[in-house]
Order: C-alpha cells, then structure tokens, then sequence
C-alpha cells in the first residue's frame, strides 16, 4: 500500500469514528440530558463515562481528518487546508469543553456539596454550557469545515465529482439550521435539527466509503503543475 492510498484508509477511518461513537455517546448522555434531577441520584454513572470516552475518541477523530488530509490538500490549496486544520482542531476543543462540563455534573452527583436545590442549579449551568458547545463545534463549526473540505476537494478532483457536491449542499445546511437554533426557531436536538443533519452524515459517509474503497484520484493526488515562466521580453 502506497502513502497516498494510506493517507485515504486512514481518513476514511477517521471519519466513520467521528460519525458512529458520537451518536453513541449523546444515547448514553439522555439520562443526565434529560432529567434536571439526575444530579440527585445515585450510582456510578458510568453511562456518562463510557459517553466521555466516546466523544473522546471523536474529538481525535475529527483533529484526525484534517491533519491526515492536509498533505494532500495542501499541494493545491496550502491556505485553506491550513484553515481546515483550525477549523476541525476548534471543533475538537469544543468536544472536549463539552465533556468535561458532563463529566463536572458526575462529579456533584457523587461528591454533592450544598442544598439540593443548589445542585440541580449548577447542574442545569453545566448541561447548559455543553449544549452551547455542542451547537458550535458539531453545527457551526461543522458546517463551515464541510463546505470548506468539499469545496477544496471539487477542486482538486481527489474524488467522484457527486461526493463533494453533496458537501457544498451539507455544509451551508448545517450551518444554517445552527443560526436557526441560536435564532430560538426551534430546539437542537429536534426533527428540524436532525433532518438538517443528515445531509452532513450521508457526505461523511460517502466520503469515508469512496476513501476506503479507491482511495484518491491520481489525477487529484498528484502536485499541481508547476507554472510557466512568464518570458520577459529583451
């Protein structure tokens, strides 16, 4: 297996763990998303900390795809893919700020110092918190790196034409539905959030399934041409 046909596996893998642990880990979050009273509770929580672990593996993954793609995308569009690289490394972050605000909430549900009433209070803060964070690091964050990888990747023809053009649709979507939920239109995790979602999965899935499968165009993969000189007249 030559790099570049390694360079695309290793990318393709990155992307499917981005996708699936993800919406593993908000399955196992619900009980804490979803009762403000869970604070109170007992037991180990340790839903919330196999979620963690998840989201962990996420957050890597999606640092992942930018820095294995930016060898190649750098040969044709050095700026953007260094712009690729900030944008999913941001994204990233806001995963990882996001899990540790969870992870605070476990905490006070097994170490619980103050009135009960106090709890639930700083507990629906730090719920609330890693709803912001997950609103601009998997949304807005998200759909401005869809838009800018698809769009990096129509130009340098690394894929089937129909896969980026997808993205170009996904990304400004995601982004869109975003505003609308910063907006108060409706709530995040919502029919209207997931529909606008799903465009985003099928161009990551597509993506990581073409990668896999053929790895990158030749014509894609190669440097760009060299320019020609331009002859300065004696």
């Amino acid at each position: 297996m030559d790099g570049s046909r390694r360079t695309a596996v290793v990318t393709g893998v990155f992307f499917l763990v981005a996708a699936f642990p993800a919406m593993a880990a908000l399955a196992l979050y619900q009980p804490l998303l979803g009762d403000e009273g869970w604070v109170l509770g007992a037991g180990s929580g340790a839903g919330i900390r196999v979620g963690a672990f998840l989201e962990v593996l996420v957050a890597i993954s999606v640092a992942g795809t930018a820095i294995t793609l930016y060898p190649v995308l750098r040969r044709r569009h050095h700026g953007f893919a260094l712009g690729y690289v900030c944008g999913r490394l941001l994204e990233a972050t806001l995963i990882v700020v996001g899990i540790l605000a969870l992870l605070a909430v476990l905490t006070l549900r097994q170490e619980p110092a103050g009135s009960d009433d106090g709890l639930v209070a700083v507990a629906r803060g730090l719920v609330a918190f890693h709803d912001w964070t997950f609103l601009f690091g998997p949304n807005i964050a998200l759909g401005v790196n869809t838009t800018l990888l698809a769009w990096m990747v129509l130009r340098s023809g690394l894929v089937a034409r129909w896969i980026p053009l997808l993205g170009l649709v996904a990304g400004p979507l995601i982004f869109v539905s975003a505003v609308a939920v910063l907006a108060g239109r409706y709530e995040q995790v919502s029919v209207a959030g997931t529909v606008a979602a799903l465009p985003v999965f099928a161009w990551e899935m597509s993506l990581a399934a073409y990668l896999l499968a053929k790895g990158f165009r030749p014509a894609g993969a190669a440097p760009a041409p060299a320019a020609r000189p331009v002859p300065v007249p004696a």
